[in-house]
């Protein structure tokens, strides 16, 4: 198995001529990756926590690659998926690329389409990830506020002023530059607009 943290290709294919191709390919550029003949053997497989993402081909034994996409997405499997398919059509490939594909590729396809599709889709899970992972942090920022805490972000987030916050609360302007300092520092955000974008991150209440 891939060491954790290595970007990896995953491919899903019931012809091992094509499998052996790919994964060739990556071989030649340095990239790991994995085969299966079946979703069901990719889906026991234990996956490192890194970078990937999916070839998978459209038309498999007994199950379209489209309905894959749709059972991984079901399964909490998230992960950008390019297709490829001896069969494929337009409206096929609309379909894939709507239900969020990166790349619909026709055999026989370039090897240089194909890596161009892959470092795309890694391109784009690495982003998907960082983007997960802080708002994890947020979210764990914020799960140490107090209740009141809470209530002082909402409320000076959606845009009044300490005093009003305190008229709000039945509090003192000063208890609430208190509970407003604690915000800041716990949420580590450098400025009001910071802390703005992190309450519009973490979906909270726009409104009073």
């Amino acid at each position: 198995m891939t060491p954790a943290g290595v970007a990896t290709v995953y491919i899903i294919d019931d012809d091992a001529a094509v499998r052996a191709s790919i994964q060739s390919l990556l071989e030649s550029i340095g990239l790991p990756s994995e085969s299966f003949d079946s979703p069901r053997e990719f889906l026991r497989r234990p996956r490192p926590d890194g970078p990937s993402c999916l070839v998978l081909d459209v038309r498999l034994r007994g199950v379209s690659g489209l309905d894959v996409q749709r059972d991984l997405a079901d399964a909490g499997v998230r992960l950008p998926i390019i297709f490829i398919t001896g069969h494929g059509d337009i409206p096929m490939s609309v379909k894939a690329m709507k239900s969020g594909a990166v790349e619909f590729l026709t055999k026989p396809f370039r090897d240089q389409d194909l890596l161009d599709a892959i470092r795309q889709a890694l391109d784009l899970d690495r982003v998907t990830r960082q983007q997960q992972q802080e708002l994890a942090d947020l979210h764990k920022r914020y799960s140490v506020l107090t209740p009141r805490e809470r209530e002082v972000m909402l409320l000076v987030t959606s845009g009044l002023l300490n005093k009003q916050v305190a008229s709000d609360l039945g509090t003192s302007e000063i208890t609430v530059k208190i509970h407003r300092g604690q915000v800041m520092r716990k949420m580590q955000a450098g400025s009001l607009a910071e802390l703005v974008k992190m309450a519009e991150k973490l979906k909270l209440p726009s409104g009073t």
